[in-house]
């Protein structure tokens, strides 16, 4: 029997900004969010307006698109 293991890299407010991920997971911004992506996952299934950014659901896949990610972290 064989483990999968997932290496989880955290990614800073900085490095989403140099990214040229069109779109960024829950993983992804959690850190910079200071939340737990399970919990991003779960808000963005039942309350998508309570985020205050644009998620996309597809299926039980949840994804950010960057750029609106980052228009909402500098207020726009």
């Amino acid at each position: 029997m064989t483990s999968k293991s997932r290496m989880v890299i955290e990614m800073t407010l900085d490095e989403i900004r140099a990214s040229d991920k069109t779109v960024l997971t829950p993983a992804d911004i959690a850190p910079v969010l200071g939340a737990d992506p399970q919990d991003i996952r779960i808000t963005a299934k039942l309350f998508p307006e309570r985020l205050g950014f644009p998620v996309c659901v597809i299926g039980t896949r949840v994804k950010v698109p960057r750029v609106g990610f980052l228009k909402w972290m500098e207020g726009e």
